[in-house]
């Protein structure tokens, strides 16, 4: 990875963006567009990078932000393919809207309120199906990261799919108000978990409470998944996200490492 400029292929949502952001070459790997089929549309859209030689690559599920699959995204899924992964990030708000093109949070929001969690849960297993059938994927790899609203569905699609071997929640949101269409937080689905998610939060994280991530530990602890959660004391949400001004290169680098070792810990 090197940083350097980056020009276009961000939502416009998160305009400005930062003067300098990570921007990851694809030289060796296989990136760009693809297209998963799924059970109720032909298909969806998602991005994919890989690398250009080899097979039974580990699958990586890799989950965005409220602002879809952007130019941040995208990079995040060529540095998960020079480390020999397969990496996917389907668009997953595509039947509701297109919130790439939004100017404003404001605007997203309702979009993303009318996402039901079953039809995410049911792209997923598209996504990882597509992957062993199209991308050279092996099936007994499967990992997943996610981060804010894509954290969230980190626990939840470890609780959905227990062939997941890892995964690793960045700044994912863990309690809230249960409807129809989001019937359950990660607080509710901890103590049954059975897959190793390993959640990185912020201290000074305003919309994640500290409150909610002690009661999050809480309830790990009765289970058996085996799962932890690390708070970086100084951070704020996003840290991440290197485009963004709330990014801090020291925890983000932290967190990627620690992304690795939980990916090796599992065998993955």
């Amino acid at each position: 990875m090197v940083t350097a400029a980056f020009a276009g292929g961000f939502a416009l949502a998160v305009q400005p963006i930062a003067a300098s952001v990570i921007n990851t070459s694809a030289e060796g790997i296989i990136a760009g567009a693809v297209k998963i089929p799924t059970k109720d549309v032909p298909s969806i859209p998602a991005y994919r990078a890989m690398p250009a030689k080899g097979t039974n690559f580990p699958i990586v599920l890799v989950l965005h932000e409220i602002f879809g699959v952007h130019a941040h995204i995208e990079d995040v899924c060529r540095r998960f393919a020079k480390l020999g992964y397969v990496a996917i990030a389907p668009q997953l708000f595509t039947r509701q809207g297109d919130v790439l093109k939004l100017s404003s949070v404001d605007e997203i929001r309702p979009i993303v309120a009318k996402v039901p969690d079953a039809q995410v849960m049911s792209d997923l297993d598209a996504t990882v199906a597509w992957a062993v059938s199209d991308s050279k994927g092996n099936a007994a790899k499967l990992t997943t990261t996610g981060f804010c609203w894509g954290g969230r569905i980190v626990w939840l699609y470890a609780a959905h799919n227990p062939n997941v071997k890892a995964g690793v929640a960045w700044y994912g949101r863990l309690v809230g108000d249960a409807n129809a269409l989001m019937p359950k937080y990660p607080v509710d689905v901890a103590s049954t978990l059975k897959v190793p998610v390993l959640g990185l939060y912020g201290g000074k994280d305003t919309g994640i409470p500290l409150t909610t991530v002690e009661q999050m530990r809480d309830r790990l602890k009765s289970g058996s998944s085996k799962s932890e959660i690390v708070v970086y004391p100084d951070a704020s949400h996003a840290f991440f996200a290197d485009y963004r001004p709330s990014y801090r290169e020291a925890d983000a680098k932290d967190g990627w490492k620690k992304l690795q070792a939980w990916f090796k810990q599992q065998g993955v």
